[in-house]
């Protein structure tokens, strides 16, 4: 099996096996440009995310669009994952290509629970994307109440 099949499948005996006998393989991109560990996030392997990490994976690489794997579990609300992210020292202000955050996309996508965790964290409000929004104006805008509470505080 591939071994990003074996990322998505979750098999993580494979994968150590895998990178035992090539440790470059915890830097390369599959063909949509998703590292390993994005890619791990992503699919909610916490035990594999935090193997590749104890080898070195690049917490803040990014995807072919500049995301980060902070940036896509927190979009899909994975705040186990974002935990570990966090306590192994992701940049949690990093911005994509687009100029989103973590926090951006928390909002945008109702994510409560991953919004007070990044704000606990320290994440920036005022960080605008591209469009000039910040966090508060794209949960304003999805008309997220709670999510407008905690960021205009």
């Amino acid at each position: 099996m591939a071994f990003f099949d074996l990322i998505r499948a979750g098999n993580l005996e494979e994968i150590k096996q895998k990178v035992g006998a090539d440790s470059t393989l915890i830097s390369k991109k599959d063909e949509k440009g998703f590292p390993p560990l994005i890619m791990a996030c992503y699919v909610s392997q916490s035990e594999i995310a935090d193997f590749l990490l104890s080898k070195g994976a690049d917490i803040n690489a990014r995807d072919g669009a500049g995301n980060t794997a902070l940036m896509g579990v927190s979009f899909k609300g994975n705040v186990g994952i974002a935990e570990l992210l966090i306590e192994k020292g992701a940049d949690i202000n990093s911005q994509n290509f687009k100029g989103a955050t973590a926090l951006i996309y928390a909002a945008t996508f109702a994510q409560i629970k991953m919004a007070e965790l990044l704000l606990k964290h320290g994440a920036n409000k005022t960080i605008k994307d591209e469009s000039g929004k910040t966090a508060l104006e794209h949960a304003e805008f999805k008309g997220i109440s709670e999510l407008v509470d905690i960021l205009s505080k």
